[in-house]
């Protein structure tokens, strides 16, 4: 089993137009490809995909206040 993940600092827009790539390729026709810490990975989503949302809040004396939202989408691979 192999896990990559990239975490970095964006815009909003930014945000909103890597999410609307990744969905974009959802609504494709089948496989896409996706580049995570200069690795790309074949994906291959079937019809129907298990997803999960969840919002997380948080409020630190250190800290201060965070917010949290995760999208994870799964499957087997056709």
């Amino acid at each position: 089993m192999s896990k990559e993940l990239e975490a970095y600092d964006m815009t909003r827009d930014e945000a909103a137009d890597k999410l609307e790539s990744i969905a974009a390729d959802l609504r494709g026709d089948g496989s896409f490809d996706v580049n995570v810490n200069n690795r790309t990975v074949h994906l291959a989503p079937p019809e129907n995909i298990g997803v999960e949302v969840g919002v997380r809040e948080m409020s630190s004396l250190l800290r201060g206040s965070r917010e949290a939202f995760t999208v994870k989408l799964d499957w087997k691979p056709e």
